[in-house]
């Protein structure tokens, strides 16, 4: 359903177990990235008004993820701590090269959107499926259904505001085949996309 070149390894699962902490926090930033994303869409596109009704909705949605991964971190006697870089998205963020109109970088801006919750709803997945504390499983089952809904709204936009639908798909299936490259590197760490 993902349309995803590359699964994630499972063992990378094994990895997160040995420092939740890590995760946890790496989560946490992810959501208040999330939300970051779509004021950003809210502040460039205002006259978008569709897409400004979903991203006002994504930003409330985001931010309470936020809140109940903090919450994790403090029951478990563990604090925030400062943001980590996330090289996922930094290499993922240099496929589309910069410039164009402003629709195309409407487009490739949800693109990206699309692929991350797309990512980190089979991440979500396969913690909820295969990481020992129970409690987290349950967790990470609930947030992997917001995140294969993120993911076909921000799909959903890319298709309806770009200029031609089959470019669009185009340019969707050369992220994805791009994003397959990128994630052959990573899966050794334990953070949300490393």
């Amino acid at each position: 359903m993902l349309g995803l070149k590359l699964s994630t390894d499972p063992r990378w699962v094994n990895i997160v177990e040995k420092n939740i902490e890590e995760i946890l926090v790496d989560h946490a930033y992810c959501e208040q990235k999330a939300a970051s994303t779509a004021i950003s869409l809210i502040i460039g596109f205002p006259e978008k008004t569709a897409l400004v009704q979903e991203m006002i909705a994504l930003v409330k949605e985001e931010m309470s993820h936020f809140k109940l991964v903090h919450d994790h971190i403090i029951k478990r006697g563990y604090v925030l701590g400062r943001e980590r870089k996330d090289e996922y998205v930094l290499k993922l963020l240099k496929f589309f090269p910069k410039g164009g109109s402003r629709t195309t970088h409407l487009v490739h801006k949800l693109l990206y959107a699309a692929l991350i919750e797309a990512r980190s709803c089979e991440r979500f997945r396969l913690l909820s499926e295969n990481i020992n504390d129970e409690e987290l499983a349950a967790f990470y089952r609930n947030l992997m259904v917001s995140e294969a809904n993120h993911y076909t709204m921000f799909l959903k936009f890319a298709r309806k505001y770009g200029e031609d639908r089959k470019l669009v798909d185009r340019k969707w299936q050369d992220l994805l085949e791009y994003e397959a490259e990128i994630m052959k590197e990573l899966g050794t760490v334990g953070t949300m996309h490393g």
